[in-house]
This record gives C-alpha cells, structure tokens and sequence, in this order.
C-alpha cells in the first residue's frame, strides 16, 4: 500500500533525481579537466626523437564559466606536466550568450603565458577568435585581437606558417593551418602553401583547428592536431546530436588513423552556446610521440 509517507519519500527522490540531471551537465563542463594520455610512434617518425606534447583547446574564455583564473589554474595542471612543448589549438574567446561578463583578450593572454615548457607554447586560432571580432569581419586585413593578445603575451601564433625545431639533435617541423572558417563563408587555411614552406625529411606536426582538413592531409605529415568539436559537447552514451563538423562523428574525438594517417582530435576545455557538458569531460591532450 502507497502510504503518504511513503508517496512523498517517491516525489522527493524523483525531485532530487532530476535536479541532479539537470545540474550534472554544468558540474562537468566545470569540472577539472582529466589528462588524456596517448603514447605511440607515428609512421616514418624519427628513431630517437622522443617528444611529450601537451595540447590545449577551445577555453572559451567568458565570466563565470571560463574565467582567466580557471584559465590560469589550467595552465599550471598543464606546466605540472612537464612536456616538451605545449600547443594551443585555438577558440580562446566566448561562444556563449549565457555569461555574466566578457574577459578581456589581455586577461586571458596574461594567463596563458604561465605556460612553460623547453621547446616553447606555440598557437593557432580558431573560428570564433574571428566569428567574435566584428573589426576583423569588417576589415581581414588587420590582425584578430585573440592573435594580437596572444602575440604581446609572447606566444608565437602560425597562419599558414611552418617553423623547425630541434630536440636532442633530432629536427621536426611545426605547422600551423589558418582557420577553415574565419569568416564564415570561407576559410583563412592553405594547406599546401603551409607544407611548402618544409624544406627537409624531418618529421611534421599538423596545427589544424578543425579536424575536417584531414582527408586532405598527405603522408608527409606524421600527425596532425585538432580541436573545435569538444567531442561532441553533449554525447548521451556514444550519442552526439550536434557535431561542427561536415563529417558528423567521424572526427568526434580522440585518436583516429585514416589509410595510415594519424590525427587526434580534443574534446577541449570549454563550451560552445550551451555552458554544458555531458560524456565529454573537459580534457588535457598528453601525448608521448616516439
């Protein structure tokens, strides 16, 4: 028999039940990122160049969901890792109408640049460090102001750029893709003009923020880095009802080899319209090449 006591013990536990599912998306898009390790030697890697790789993506920097402080305590879980290098892969400022203040680019630059590592913090940009910036979709000739924050905090940022750095001896190239879909309707990326500025055999690190350039990627690159789908965002047990991506969940997250090509892909640290999260933690990329 439904005693009384007993039906509001039911509708109480129901109450409790539901506000914990309603609350649970916002707990994890807050929450601490997770490490996310990886380990493995790509094809035609070099013997003996062995290289840590920290990977940062998608901050999404705003008030009260992305603050520079969170930003700045990101920075040391990351530094506490003590790789080789670290890579931003872009998405610095908001994407969300949900916020109860902006964050300066200067503020969230001003933390970034804490990160430490021997081979250097090197960036790329993201669709919304351009969809955001009305100065920019006005007039593309003049500099993002997420570029222009990040330069002045000292963090190299690639356009369409290759540079060659060196580890115990052992040579590799950074290459850094302009953004697929800085303004909209097109994008900023050149992908053979950024490969062709290679001039050696030494192995090829690929910074793209969207992973849909990937099908297009040659052999010569030995792996290549993306962001932008934050695997999904909200992913109900392998369920993802919105992926940025023309390929749907092809490049939803994680590592994926295509005909011998390598990409992985992070499911990143902050939120786009929505400040939740659900089956996609925020994550810190580890990746141990070599």
């Amino acid at each position: 028999m439904l005693t009384r006591r007993r039906f509001l013990k039911l509708v109480l536990s129901g109450i409790v039940a539901g506000a914990a599912f309603i609350g649970f998306p916002v707990t994890e898009a807050m929450a601490t990122p997770r490490i996310t390790r990886y380990a493995f030697r790509p094809p035609n890697w070099t013997r003996g160049l062995n290289l840590k790789i920290v990977v940062l993506s998608d901050f999404h920097a705003c008030e009260p969901w992305m603050t520079a402080e969170r930003v700045g305590a990101i920075c040391a879980q990351a530094n506490a890792l003590q790789p080789d290098l670290i890579l931003l892969l872009g998405d610095y400022v908001a994407a969300t109408q949900f916020v109860t203040g902006e964050t300066d680019p200067a503020s969230w630059a001003h933390a970034l640049a804490e990160l430490k590592a021997p081979l250097g913090v090197h960036a790329i940009m993201g669709n919304h460090d351009y969809w955001h910036d009305l100065a920019f979709q006005r007039d593309p000739a003049r500099p993002a102001l997420a570029e222009t924050a990040l330069r002045n905090a000292g963090i190299p940022v690639y356009i369409n750029e290759a540079v060659r750095l060196d580890k115990d001896g052992h040579p590799f190239w950074l290459a850094g893709l302009g953004d697929q879909l800085a303004m909209r309707s097109h994008g900023l990326d050149d992908l053979s003009g950024t490969l062709g500025q290679i001039t050696d055999m030494a192995p090829v690190v690929l910074l793209a923020h969207e992973p849909d350039i990937f099908p297009q990627v040659p052999e010569r690159v030995q792996l290549t880095l993306s962001g932008h789908t934050h695997g999904g965002q909200v992913n109900f047990f392998g369920w993802a009802p919105i992926v940025p991506s023309r390929f749907g969940r092809r490049y939803l997250g994680g590592h994926i080899v295509e005909n011998g090509n390598h990409i992985i892909v992070s499911r990143g640290l902050g939120c786009t319209g929505l400040p939740v999260r659900f089956g996609a933690w925020p994550e810190i990329v580890e990746i141990d090449l070599g």
